[in-house]
C-alpha cells in the first residue's frame, strides 16, 4: 500500500476528535481501546493510513496522550530520532507517552527481522533529555525534543510473584527477566531542565 501524500501543513479531515485527543501509533491490529488508531497498513480498526517516517499531520502542542506499543523497535536510527521529534512537536506541555519495546536482554527483541539494529535500551532515553544532551553529548544536535523518563518492566513468567529485590537483581543479571521495557515520557517545555531518566 502507498504511503499517504505528506504536507507541510496539518490536514484537517479525520485528524480531529471531541478532546482530549489521544493517538496509538503503530497500532497495527491491537489499537488501545479510546485512542485514534495510528500505522502504515490498513490493518482492521486502524483510523488513519500514515507514514510515520514522514511529517506528522497533526498540529504543534494539539495530542494530550500518544500509545506506542511494538512499533519503534521497527525504525532505524535516523527514525527513531526523528519520531521522538515529531511526539514532542505534537504532544501539549506536561502531557504522556507510552512506549513499550521488547527488552534489549530478551529474545523478543532478535527474533522478528524486521526489528532494526539497535535493540531499544533504557539508556537511549537519556538522549531525550535536552539538558542532559547539552552537557553528555552536544554532539547530538538533531533531537529537538526534551522529554523527562520514567521506566516500568514486563518481567518474564518465570518471575512472576519475586520480591522487588528479587526482580532488579534479575533484570540487571539475568538474559530474558524482562519480557518488555516500558517508557513513559513528560514532555517537558523547551528550555527546561530536570532529572536523568529513571526506572521504578
Amino acid at each position: 500500500m502507498s504511503s499517504p501524500q505528506q504536507t507541510d501543513e496539518a490536514p484537517t479531515s479525520g485528524l480531529r476528535q471531541v478532546a482530549p485527543l489521544k493517538i496509538d501509533l503503530g497500532c497495527g491490529t491491537r489499537k488501545k481501546a479510546g485512542f485514534i488508531g495510528v500505522d502504515v497498513r490498513a490493518f482492521p480498526g486502524v483510523d488513519l493510513v500514515i507514514d510515520l517516517t514522514a511529517r506528522w499531520p497533526w498540529e504543534n502542542d494539539s495530542v494530550e496522550e500518544v500509545h506506542c506499543s511494538h512499533f519503534l523497535e521497527h525504525l532505524d536510527a535516523a527514525e527513531r530520532i526523528h519520531f521522538v521529534n515529531e511526539l514532542y512537536r505534537i504532544l501539549k506541555t506536561g502531557a504522556r507517552a507510552t512506549i513499550i519495546t521488547p527488552h534489549w536482554a530478551s529474545a523478543r527483541a532478535y527474533g522478528d527481522l524486521t526489528h532494526k539494529w539497535p535493540p531499544v535500551s533504557e539508556f537511549w532515553y537519556h538522549y531525550l533529555l535536552k539538558s542532559w544532551r547539552d552537557t553528555e553529548a552536544p554532539h547530538n544536535d538533531f533531537y529537538t525534543c526534551n522529554f523527562q523518563t520514567e521506566f516500568n518492566y514486563s518481567l518474564s513468567r518465570m518471575h512472576e510473584g519475586a520480591s522487588a529485590s528479587q526482580r532488579s537483581f534479575a533484570l540487571a543479571n539475568f538474559k530474558d527477566a524482562a519480557d518488555d521495557l516500558w517508557a513513559m515520557l513528560v514532555k517537558l517545555p523547551a528550555a527546561a531542565g530536570d532529572q536523568s531518566p529513571t526506572g521504578r
